[in-house]
């Protein structure tokens, strides 16, 4: 999510109110009704003596190197995951990033925080052996990573409407897909994502990975409607969500495992925070790691020099990533970088494997080994993964 010609883009952007390209709209794809229920029978519970007792701590060190596919819940829950777990068996993957909390506020798992049962948020569970299918990732070896969104949460937002953006003109606001959104500014927001990752944790998840970190991504006019009942006097979208961060990371620290958040790709070169709260040098020294989502098909023609962004892939990752170390390199113990990958096709042309293996080279070629690959159907046929036996420095340490 982001770019260089980027100041033509929010130029135009100021003047039509049109919002800056981000997730919004064509970043996540959602996905067939009918994709992702066919539930495996659950797998055998872990005996109640092996239980450790919580907060666990974290069973694995990150590899030395982190080779990640995002798993949307549904395929974590369903057959496709052990179609992934053959994956990374015999590829260089070594790590899973596994929907927790996704964008619709409902949870993958049977949790027991209050405010999730309260809300409901446990009632459309994706997959109810969720711990023993994270002890399965940990038998084969690979690294489990629990993705958990945060301000993205419609089903919080509904039932807890005192925790949400209002609109000026009464009611809940909500973006242009209709969606509402909880309010960023609020600290309780911020500990229920820490809530739930404590559990996550105690499933036996290694790492875990916060995204919409952040205010909406909205043109002008929708946000001119938008009130922030938590937003404190005279203070501004990059404050609330640097006070929240290091909330956050105060809650996490018992925990003992990497803190890492999804950012937008525009981060690496924008100086202010476009209006959604994210400064580079806030994220990359409130974190572990910090994951620039640099899909090149997010990118507007001119940015970074090329009339076609999404058929430069090498290009715009390279360029993105240089402005991210650039950055980082003027702070003390910044965050490492690990980007976002784009594994799937959003217009001209079709990205095959080929395309995938030019954003790891451009990574690669700026000294960034780590990455995730992201598939909203978390479909990696395609993605020109290198076998296992030609991959150096995968394994997790145990």
């Amino acid at each position: 999510m982001r770019g260089s010609g980027v100041c033509i883009v929010l130029a135009i952007s100021a003047v039509l109110g049109t919002p800056l390209l981000g997730q919004e709209g064509r970043w996540h794809r959602e996905l067939p009704e009918s994709y992702g229920l066919d539930f495996l029978a659950p797998l055998p519970a872990l005996p109640a003596h092996l239980h450790s007792p919580w907060p666990s701590p974290p069973l694995v060190r990150p590899p030395d190197q982190v080779r990640a596919l995002y798993v949307n819940a549904w395929a974590f829950g369903g057959s496709r995951f052990r179609e992934l777990i053959r994956l990374a068996d015999e590829s260089e993957v070594n790590a899973l990033v596994i929907d927790v909390k996704d964008d619709t506020g409902f949870l993958t798992y049977p949790s027991k925080v209050p405010t999730a049962i309260a809300i409901g948020a446990t009632k459309e569970l994706r997959a109810r052996d969720a711990e023993a299918r994270v002890r399965e990732m940990l038998a084969h070896g690979i690294y489990p990573i629990a993705r958990i969104v945060v301000a993205k949460d419609p089903l919080l937002a509904e039932r807890k409407p005192e925790w949400a953006i209002r609109s000026s003109a009464g009611g809940l606001w909500r973006d242009r897909r209709g969606t509402a959104w909880v309010d960023a500014f609020n600290d309780s927001v911020w500990v229920y994502a820490a809530q739930l990752a404590a559990e996550a944790i105690e499933m036996g998840f290694a790492e875990v990975q916060f995204d919409y970190v952040r205010f909406p991504d909205e043109p002008r006019a929708r946000m001119a409607t938008a009130v922030y009942p938590a937003r404190r006097a005279g203070e501004s979208t990059r404050q609330g969500v640097q006070r929240n961060l290091a909330l956050l990371r105060s809650r996490m620290r018992p925990y003992g495992v990497p803190v890492t958040l999804d950012v937008f790709g525009m981060t690496t070169v924008m100086t202010g925070d476009m209006g959604i709260g994210q400064v580079w040098e806030d994220l990359v020294g409130a974190s572990d790691v910090v994951l620039p989502m640099v899909y090149p098909s997010h990118y507007a023609p001119g940015m970074y020099g090329t009339q076609t962004p999404n058929a430069e892939p090498y290009l715009v990752v390279r360029r993105a990533l240089e402005d991210g170390l650039r950055r980082s390199a003027l702070l003390d113990r910044p965050a490492s970088i690990r980007p976002y990958l784009q594994a799937f096709t959003l217009g001209a042309p079709r990205y095959t494997g080929e395309h995938v293996r030019e954003q790891i080279r451009a990574a690669a070629d700026v000294g960034i080994e780590s990455w995730v690959l992201w598939n909203p159907r978390s479909d990696y046929r395609e993605a020109g993964l290198v076998p296992a036996r030609l991959a150096l420095g995968s394994q997790p340490v145990m």
